[in-house]
């Protein structure tokens, strides 16, 4: 991989992590269009530059992350599924899934009519403006939500999001809790895949994933900020209609 291809990667990486349209069928498709070998080390590089990606949500909400220990506790709850089952069947998910064309498409297109569907029932049900007022029973069923994107294509932040929205969270603060939620899942997902593969970097593949890293981080900065204003005044179904034509376009180069 070329530094101006980890650059694109990075902006892709930034810009499609926190909206629910699935970052990694992006990516997939992305070092496709760019020539890309997907092999081991662009699995890692697809996973690592996340932390660019979450360094943008601590820089955020950093005095959030500091005063607010009773979201702190929700986040932590929410978080429990997802790092049992992630660890449970890390080596699975790397080996089986993260790479399966079918599975990112049948997840983009199904994805996006659940995601259709979560906003249409969200009209006068969603009412809980913050997460800091969710039962920790909510928090754990949306917890239950995330670890569906383990499965590529699904989206992390979309099923956060569709979850959120189905436990009462209003469209904003589905997505801040979706961003907040984030930071233990992916901090700990990334850190350990980096230490699964650090032996097998060279000093060039170290340079690129840190490409990669500054890119997630500086696109990161300006998507989380666009989907929150957009989101305070319109919904998801945009987001929805996307999901269904990007996984069309993805059967297109990939399946037929």
């Amino acid at each position: 991989m070329e530094l101006w291809q980890a650059f694109l990667m990075g902006a892709v990486e930034g810009l499609t992590e926190f909206l629910p349209v699935s970052s990694t069928g992006h990516l997939i498709l992305t070092a496709h269009l760019l020539g890309i070998p997907h092999n081991s080390f662009t699995k890692s590089f697809e996973i690592s530059i996340q932390l660019g990606s979450i360094l943008a949500v601590l820089f955020i909400y950093w005095r959030r992350f500091v005063r607010d220990m009773e979201l702190w506790k929700r986040i932590m709850v929410a978080f429990l599924p997802t790092g049992f089952l992630g660890f449970t069947f890390y080596r699975f998910i790397k080996g089986y899934l993260i790479g399966n064309d079918l599975v990112v498409v049948i997840s983009l297109v199904l994805g996006g009519f659940v995601l259709l569907f979560a906003d249409r029932l969200c009209e006068g049900f969603c009412k809980l403006m913050d997460a800091g007022e969710l039962s920790y029973r909510r928090a754990f069923a949306i917890g239950l939500f995330q670890s569906l994107a383990m499965v590529p294509g699904v989206s992390r932040s979309g099923a956060t999001i569709v979850g959120g929205m189905l436990m009462g969270l209003s469209r904003k603060a589905s997505a801040e809790f979706s961003f907040l939620l984030a930071v233990p899942t992916m901090l700990i997902a990334t850190s350990y895949d980096l230490f699964k593969s650090r032996y097998e970097f060279q000093t060039a593949e170290w340079q690129t994933l840190l490409v990669g890293f500054i890119t997630a981080f500086l696109f990161a900065l300006i998507s989380v900020r666009a989907l929150l204003n957009f989101v305070s005044k319109h919904s998801f179904v945009p987001f929805g209609i996307y999901r269904i034509m990007v996984g069309l376009v993805y059967a297109y180069f990939f399946l037929l």
